[in-house]
């Protein structure tokens, strides 16, 4: 291969992990547009977000003279990776939190195992290996994390009572990891096969918001709150995070997404839903640096 080429291929890995990014930057937004879609139940909001995002996707789709219906007509391995990617992390969210009501910086800090576990289960994937770098960034990050949600002087506490609803945290980042993980394997499965995983989590949402929550009407905050997470972090972010999972650099999508918690966190503050503190400064610092060292062989100039 000549360095033109090896060039050629770097900058493209490093194009698409900076695509992936995006979607980090989209889902630091998701507990602020949580927070203003006021009382409508977890199950209706993501069947509500999900609908918006296949169509958002579809449309986004006839834009680009790209096919709708073709990227459907898919194995039904990849419906499973995808409908049990994305319904089953949002599942397995929600449960956490119902079986574990006192315990939410547990279950928040158990659900946010999952960039580690990228970066982790990134070593089974052909051509791919761990480093030191990648696993000390992971730590970090991980060490940031859990920093930030046991700040101001709350501690962790296990109470047997919540296990069942430590092991749906637990459970999520599993799902989600090898959701990101193994999409790599279908790298020739197209984007716009993500409008149907979206689809089909709306609609196993809507059963599971008929079965177990009653109806609730948005009014107008509640309505924008719904458009903007189904066009961002509950939309556009599964779109690019696909592409970047696919044709980037997986390790340092998996370590730079412990940055999710802390801007969320950042945005909370701004708006006035959250203070800031030493915990979250400590927290940055953790996070950032071990994001820059896990990913240091993509950013770093190569001759």
């Amino acid at each position: 291969m000549t360095t033109d080429t090896l060039a050629a291929d770097r900058a493209h890995v490093r194009r698409a992990t900076a695509i992936g990014g995006f979607a980090i930057l989209l889902w630091s937004t998701l507990a602020l547009l949580t927070t203003l879609s006021g009382d409508i139940p977890p199950f209706q909001l993501v069947a509500m977000s999900f609908a918006l995002a296949f169509l958002v996707g579809t449309a986004a789709a006839v834009v680009r003279g790209r096919g709708v219906v073709a990227p459907l007509r898919q194995p039904w391995p990849v419906w499973l990776l995808g409908v049990g990617g994305l319904f089953g992390y949002h599942f397995f969210y929600f449960l956490a939190f119902r079986l574990a009501p006192d315990a939410a910086v547990e279950v928040n800090l158990l659900n946010y195992l999952w960039p580690l576990l990228i970066v982790l289960f990134s070593a089974l994937l052909p051509g791919h290996r761990l480093t030191a770098g990648h696993v000390l960034g992971g730590l970090l990050g991980l060490a940031g994390t859990a920093l930030l949600v046991t700040g101001k002087g709350r501690g962790l506490s296990i109470d047997a009572a919540y296990l069942p609803g430590y092991a749906s945290a637990a459970a999520c980042a599993v799902v989600w990891s090898a959701y990101s993980v193994l999409s790599r394997r279908f790298g020739h499965v197209p984007t716009e096969a993500v409008g149907g995983f979206c689809l089909a989590t709306a609609v196993l949402a809507g059963l599971c918001h008929l079965a177990f929550e009653a109806t609730v009407v948005p009014g107008a905050m509640e309505w924008l709150a719904v458009l903007l997470l189904g066009t961002g972090p509950v939309g556009a972010a599964f779109f690019v995070w696909d592409h970047g999972v696919k044709r980037g650099d997986i390790r340092a999508l998996g370590a730079l997404s412990y940055a999710t918690p802390l801007l969320s966190t950042f945005l909370l503050i701004l708006f006035g839903r959250a203070e800031a503190g030493w915990a979250v400064w400590a927290a940055c610092a953790l996070i950032v640096g071990g994001a820059v060292m896990a990913s240091w062989d993509v950013l770093r100039p190569r001759g």
